[in-house]
């Protein structure tokens, strides 16, 4: 299946990179949120890291402009009609994104692929939710999208061959490094990196060390560009608490048991650097 037309929901951080590493590719897209104040913060942080691409030569002038003119935006889901693939990026929660999905499915044509980029839910799961588990899939971009070279894929219990050559091909046309793994809660990006993020949040609750402490022992001792902690709070607190739920509830197993910290973190609206606090001050 040769795909053309692009759609993304959400114009969150994670959204608008989907949407410009899309562009960049040579696809048109049709970015879409709820609100035009969301969608034109997006479209903002696109032009933002666009022009850095053009500004360090990784990208010229030409294409970066080229690439901001393959970029449309609506409010209204409607828009996605024609697309023959849309990548959902709204907020970590099932309820919310079988809505979407049950939606979509009744908007876009029978040949168009639905993509969602959670980090941990089931991919079919979701895909229950729509009359196409068949071309359905998970398609997980890492943050920052623009620079993260790896796109996840999971494939859900209905997914056709065709849907993953079709969404493996489109990830690599995005200039990604595309691997694939089985649809078991966190996949496999998350259920390694939340336990050992969880880990270190109950070391700083324990007193074991500072968080500057913890965060400087993991980068300097295991060669990790960020510390865990800093690292939690660059996802978003809120976010890291959602996966290891999903976790907890998917395996059943107390090691993903998120740590007191973290919960009352989120209670206290501490999320992370998208607020200016976290286990950081920004």
């Amino acid at each position: 299946m040769h795909l053309k037309t692009v759609g993304v929901v959400g114009a969150g951080q994670m959204g608008s990179g989907i949407a410009q590493v899309a562009a960049q590719a040579g696809y048109d897209v049709v970015l879409v949120d709820i609100k035009d104040e969301f969608v034109q913060k997006g479209l903002a942080g696109i032009d933002k890291s666009l022009g850095k691409l053009a500004e360090k030569g990784v990208l010229t002038k030409e294409a970066a402009t080229a690439a901001r003119a393959r970029i449309h935006s609506a409010t209204h889901n409607s828009a996605l009609a024609k697309c023959d693939l849309v990548v959902e990026a709204v907020v970590e929660n099932v309820e919310v994104k079988r809505r979407l999905f049950a939606e979509l499915d009744g908007l876009v044509g029978p040949q168009c692929i639905l993509a969602s980029n959670t980090s941990s839910i089931p991919i079919t799961l979701l895909a229950a939710a729509t009359k196409r588990p068949d071309r359905f899939i998970g398609m997980h971009f890492m943050n920052p999208v623009p620079l993260m070279k790896l796109v996840e894929v999971i494939r859900g219990a209905d997914t056709s061959d065709a849907t993953v050559a079709a969404v493996v091909e489109a990830g690599r046309q995005m200039g990604k490094e595309v691997h694939s793994c089985r649809d078991f809660p966190g996949f496999v990006s998350n259920r390694v990196l939340m336990p050992m993020i969880n880990e270190a949040i109950f070391c700083l609750h324990e007193g074991v060390a500072t968080a500057q402490d913890i965060d400087a022992i993991m980068k300097l001792g295991m060669n990790h560009p960020m510390g865990p902690l800093a690292l939690a709070d660059f996802i978003g607190l809120d976010t890291c608490l959602s996966i290891l739920n999903v976790l907890h509830e998917g395996f059943k197993d107390p090691k993903y048991r998120p740590c007191p910290l973290l919960v009352q973190k989120v209670q206290a609206g501490h999320l992370g650097k998208k607020v200016g606090k976290g286990f950081y001050q920004y």
